[in-house]
């Protein structure tokens, strides 16, 4: 049968719409790397809204009004941290990298009442959007947060060694240039036995594009850091690692020597 030209403008637009979504899908920052968009949000509407905390769900509503969303961690994460916290037990912990505080608020619900996470984060203001919601829960308490660059709070406590091998848990979700320096730093706080989360560790999946790729002008920056973290962890004996497509790409490390 002859395809009439309205039939081939409709196969052209339909391919056209088809490759526009499929460029979009690379070039946003995609809280997951699942290939079926319908498979995630089963996930979300099976395992995780159902079990969010209210506090969570708040601060993630909060959160998504606010113009730099892309920066939060994605619910499913959240999930994952704070069930990651309580599996190791975890008591003293840290976090680089705050935004609104939702994996921060998620690793606070985890611990214990006695539980400390030292939060760092060049950026109060956005840190305080999401403080209300985390008063409201009743974990303030446990929050040490310090408005600045990170490096010169870590040197800090790495230069005292009884600072050395004394945190359980660590989450890095920040500039992705300096995770190399964090790292160097970061080995000598966590304990043995004790966990680093970095997360971004697959980023919006650039690790594997080709150099000619789509891809927004922040993504392809940090690419290459990005790449060069990954390397660096699976070179590391320090360290027994995990990379998980949770979120935007999460690699757990283990401290074991």
């Amino acid at each position: 049968m002859a395809t009439t030209a309205a039939e081939t403008a409709k196969t052209s637009t339909n391919g056209e719409d088809k490759q526009s979504q499929n460029l979009r899908h690379q070039e946003v920052g995609h809280k997951s790397l699942l290939q079926s968009d319908d498979l995630y949000q089963y996930i979300l509407e099976t395992s995780v809204y159902p079990r969010e905390p209210e506090s969570m769900k708040e601060l993630r509503e909060v959160t998504a009004k606010h113009p730099w969303n892309i920066m939060t961690t994605s619910a499913d994460e959240g999930q994952f941290l704070n069930m990651l916290i309580k599996l190791v037990n975890a008591k003293n912990t840290m976090e680089i990298g705050v935004y609104t505080g939702y994996s921060l608020l998620a690793t606070a619900l985890a611990l214990p009442e006695d539980g400390k996470i030292l939060a760092m984060d060049v950026n109060r203001e956005n840190y305080e959007l999401g403080l209300p919601t985390i008063e409201k829960a009743g974990v303030a308490h446990k929050i040490d947060f310090r408005e600045g660059p990170a490096l010169p709070v870590l040197d800090e406590l790495v230069a005292d060694e009884k600072n050395h091998g004394t945190y359980d848990f660590i989450f890095v979700d920040a500039d992705k240039d300096n995770y190399i320096n964090y790292h160097k730093r970061l080995i000598d706080l966590v304990k043995v036995g004790g966990v680093i989360g970095y997360d971004n560790t697959l980023w919006n999946g650039s690790v594997v594009a080709p150099p000619d790729a789509p891809m927004r002008k922040y993504v392809r920056y940090y690419r290459d850091f990005v790449l060069e973290l990954n390397k660096a962890l699976a070179a590391d004996p320090r360290i027994e690692i995990c990379m998980l497509p949770v979120g935007d790409g999460i690699t757990i490390c283990r401290r074991i020597s």
